[in-house]
């Protein structure tokens, strides 16, 4: 591209060059030789004008008082009736410039002029319009150069940017150049990469949920499916069977509400039920992982609590919650549901060490964990309750108290979740 612009640029100047100064070594090439034609009749009428006034006054006339008014490159003859011809100079061969006057008393003035001055001359005219279109090829090479450098070279850093879009690295440069066209283009590239950062930033969040809410259905599930193998009997089989088809639906609408998430993480499908189901099949899934810990896991509190939430989500938001009291808590676990305003809550503790100080108010952030954990889990967990319009929130740091606030009535499509906030 540079190099394009550079001819293009050096050929429109070159044409330019050619036009106008074709044209104007025509003109001085005129202009010098009417000079010179000019400069020679002056002097032919001057010479003859002087003869005359000296004929009249019978006054001499010889060729060293006429040589004065002669120029040294040219040639004068005077021819007076009755005397021999006055010759001035010396007589130029080949072409000349001639002007030739009769004067009043029958003289006649010829004078010459060499066409090789005329010549010369127009050779300086021409050396000093050539050096003037040098220069101006010089610096239009020079500009040419400075323009083909000023829109290539962020050309090729936008072509740079591209490519990296297409090898993964999203990040936007935020550089411009001056110019409207480039710089609308840097805009684009600029506002592509940030929605390329987003898209990429969710794709990595749903794998990291995924692993981590998959996990614990697919255990289960897998533990299940090693009871069926190593039971003959055909009432457990189906004992099992059961239990294990109900969560492969949980693991379907994990899978789902991931997705849902992933989209638009407002979204919910809120309808009412009944809490105690919930609960109690929490307690059925997570008892016998808490068993193999030698731990309880037991429900107490209000009965009978309706709420408005999605199912599945709090099913999740439950199974996370009792998932870090087993890595990190220690002793019972107790799910108590209790009724506060319009709201149902359902809290979990356990009498483990509870929470440190400097993790309480970012217990709820990604990657943030006590342990080597994920620290994914408690933020899906919040992202899940807010879904519905509820929300999850750490009541106390020590022993740990973590409390699902769901409504009891539907809620009006303006409203959204409650107000965070971290009890200390």
């Amino acid at each position: 591209m540079r190099r394009r612009l550079i001819q293009s640029t050096l050929a429109v100047v070159l044409i330019v060059i050619a036009v106008f100064g074709v044209s104007l070594v025509i003109v001085e090439t005129r202009t010098i030789s009417n000079s010179a034609q000019e400069r020679v009749d002056s002097e032919a009428v001057q010479l003859a004008s002087i003869v005359d006034s000296r004929i009249l006054g019978d006054e001499r006339i010889t060729a060293a008082i006429l040589r004065d008014q002669v120029a040294d490159e040219r040639y004068a003859r005077i021819e007076v009736p009755g005397q021999k011809p006055i010759e001035i100079g010396e007589r130029p061969t080949g072409d000349v410039i001639q002007a030739q006057r009769e004067g009043e008393q029958g003289e006649t003035v010829t004078v010459q002029e060499p066409r090789s001055t005329v010549t010369r001359e127009v050779g300086r005219t021409l050396l000093i319009i050539a050096a003037v279109a040098l220069l101006a090829v010089i610096a239009a090479v020079l500009l040419a150069v400075r323009q083909a450098n000023r829109l290539a070279s962020p050309l090729t850093d936008l072509a740079e940017t591209a490519e990296r879009l297409g090898s993964g690295d999203p990040r936007p440069r935020h550089k411009r150049y001056g110019v409207p066209e480039l710089d609308r283009v840097a805009d684009v590239l600029d506002g592509s990469a940030e929605r390329i950062a987003r898209m990429l930033t969710a794709e990595r969040r749903l794998a990291a949920d995924a692993s981590h809410q998959l996990r614990t259905p697919l255990t289960a599930l897998s533990m299940r499916l090693e009871e069926i193998t190593l039971t003959d009997d055909p009432d457990t089989v189906k004992e099992e069977a059961t239990i294990a088809l109900t969560q492969v639906e949980r693991l379907t609408d994990v899978v789902e509400r991931l997705l849902t998430n992933s989209r638009d993480p407002r979204t919910g499908s809120a309808v009412s039920f009944d809490l105690d189901e919930v609960i109690k099949q929490q307690l059925e899934e997570w008892r016998s992982a808490y068993r193999s810990a030698g731990r309880a896991i037991v429900s107490s509190g209000k009965r009978h609590l309706t709420a408005v939430a999605t199912p599945g989500a709090v099913a999740q938001v439950l199974a996370a919650l009792i998932e870090n009291s087993l890595m990190h808590g220690g002793g019972t676990v107790a799910l108590r549901t209790r009724v506060t305003g319009n709201q149902a809550v359902i809290e979990v503790t356990d009498e483990g060490p509870g929470v440190p100080a400097d993790l309480g108010a970012r217990i709820f952030e990604r990657a943030i964990s006590g342990r080597n954990s994920t620290g994914i889990g408690l933020a899906v967990a919040r992202d899940l309750a807010e879904a519905d319009g509820g929300r999850l929130e750490m009541l106390q740091l020590q022993p740990p108290v973590f409390g699902l606030f769901l409504s009891r009535t539907p809620l009006k499509p303006s409203l959204s979740g409650g107000e965070r906030r971290t009890v200390r």
